[in-house]
């Protein structure tokens, strides 16, 4: 599926090819719910990294999140004049991007269920809306994006 997503202001739009669109995994670590500011989590979609075509690329900034002291490896991705977080990339899987759902102008799909993780971390303001189905983690749970899609059978 292709993916389309842009910035709040606009000066960065962007595209990127996924086999795994369902906006399923919120993640309410702390670097996710205060970099991304959306209720208490952070939704990342799976996508292709040689597909990823940028558009105002030169307003984009990168922000390498500290965790346990140490300075991650990942780059998240943000317009550095709306601060609309964009994707995250990481070296270590590089043919691998992850868009923020809510950066995504597409429709997404809607997933049938969905999988809250870094529960340990969430901030104590923050109501789990799990459903039934749901799976909650108090951190990884050992299922990635595209085994969760394989397994529900949604790679697109």
């Amino acid at each position: 599926m292709l993916l389309k997503g842009s910035c709040h202001c606009g000066s960065v739009r962007f595209q990127v090819e996924s086999s795994h669109p369902y906006p399923y995994n919120f993640c309410y670590c702390s670097v996710c719910r205060k970099t991304a500011g959306g209720g208490g989590y952070a939704i990342n979609l799976g996508g292709k990294f040689n597909t990823l075509k940028i558009d105002g690329e030169e307003h984009t900034s990168i922000y390498h999140a500290m965790i346990d002291g140490q300075q991650s490896p990942a780059e998240r991705y943000f317009c550095k004049h709306c601060a609309s977080a964009l994707w995250l990339y990481d070296y270590r899987w590089p043919e691998l991007v992850h868009p923020f759902a809510s950066a995504i102008d597409s429709e997404l799909p809607m997933p049938p269920e969905r999988t809250h993780l870094m529960l340990d971390s969430k901030a104590g303001w923050v109501e789990v809306a799990a459903k039934s189905g749901d799976q909650c983690f108090p951190e990884y749970p050992e299922e990635s994006i595209a085994e969760w899609h394989e397994r529900l059978n949604l790679t697109q």
